[in-house]
């Protein structure tokens, strides 16, 4: 039998902290150590984990393999776990009970997984540990840590709405750089004369990428029966504004990849259009943004760029067009992990 091949599908890696709500595992971990953790869960093995942040999202991505129903899966989802082979069967028979089409992981017994990112051709690692997800970033491999609480989620909706900040998501953040430097002034100016010059490829532009291929199966769907209804939804977000706007649209049409939908914000609160848009994942490279989408939105922080970085962080209010948002406090940066537990395996 030939090696299975990753090569040719949208491959998405995914920890069990942002699949399953693991805040009571977590609990015991910190309270009774990993000891105490194996125990709970060789205790709990019959016991299904309740859905995560990323639950959802995962949920309807991999129900697209219907569009390919004869051939190989167009999406593949694959457990990335910090958990030990004994402990991660919890998780295992978590996704057989939720009816997951998932059979494939690697449990790396307290150690990270991201860096097998490559080696299984994946284009996304979701996780709720900060320091994997930025450690992955900085190693140039896209990743996300998951925000917030668990959003309900309406099972009778087979539609799947993704959502892109822009700069720092799907481009670079040399924009960014030039407003640390210059100013709204000087951005504005900036991306005036560049605005025939593609950005340079942000940490989630492939992924996109592979979501396109998705929808155009869809578009081969359509052509067939014209009774078939779209699912899938791409649509971008951001602050930037007139006349910052048009650069960005080059920039995707020279990248070659599509969004369904473009909001150009220019300052206004992300959060308000989430109500609206309701979409199953929103990827964002700022925190402040987040905190104010995360209580209604399944919400997810890359960690790219001058914004996560010193004192640009220090300054990730005041970047292009954008503005704080108000909302629940996200969850503290890993600079304090020197005075807290050790976190719990993912």
């Amino acid at each position: 039998m030939p090696p299975y091949s990753l090569e040719n599908r949208l491959v998405i890696g995914i920890a069990s902290s942002a699949l399953f709500d693991l805040e009571e595992s977590d609990g015991v971990f910190r309270q009774e150590g990993e000891k105490g953790y194996r125990v709970y869960q060789r205790a709990n093995l019959g016991n299904t984990l309740q859905p995560g942040v990323a639950f959802p999202f995962i949920r309807r991505i991999l129900s697209l393999n219907d569009l390919n129903p004869e051939g190989d899966p167009l999406v593949e989802v694959i457990i990335l776990s910090r958990n030990d082979p004994d402990t991660g069967l919890r998780v295992m028979r978590s996704i057989e009970s939720h009816g997951l089409p998932i059979s494939r992981a690697i449990f790396m017994q307290g150690r990270a997984p991201y860096k097998f990112m490559r080696a299984l051709h994946m284009s996304l690692f979701l996780s709720a540990d900060e320091s994997d997800v930025r450690e992955a970033v900085a190693a140039g491999l896209p990743a996300g840590r998951v925000l917030g609480s668990v959003v309900a989620d309406d099972p009778e909706d087979r539609d799947l709405r993704i959502a892109f900040d822009f700069d720092g998501v799907l481009a670079g953040d040399e924009s960014e750089r030039v407003f640390q430097q210059g100013g709204m002034e000087g951005f504005r100016a900036h991306e005036t004369m560049n605005v025939a010059t593609p950005h340079d490829a942000g940490p989630l532009r492939d992924f996109l990428r592979e979501i396109n291929k998705v929808q155009r199966r869809e578009e081969e769907c359509r052509g067939e029966d014209e009774n078939y209804a779209i699912r899938v939804h791409v649509s971008i977000i951001t602050a930037r504004s007139a006349p910052a706007h048009e650069r960005a649209i080059l920039s995707l049409n020279k990248w070659g990849v599509t969004v369904n939908d473009a909001f150009f914000l220019g300052g206004i609160d992300k959060s308000s259009i989430m109500d609206v848009l309701r979409p199953h994942i929103f990827f964002d490279d700022q925190e402040i943004h987040l905190r104010g989408t995360s209580g209604t939105t399944p919400s997810v922080h890359i960690p790219f760029g001058v914004v996560n970085q010193g004192e640009g962080a220090e300054r990730s209010d005041q970047v292009p067009g954008r503005r704080a948002q108000s909302g629940p406090t996200a969850p503290r940066s890993r600079s304090t992990a020197s005075r807290t537990p050790p976190a719990p395996p993912r």
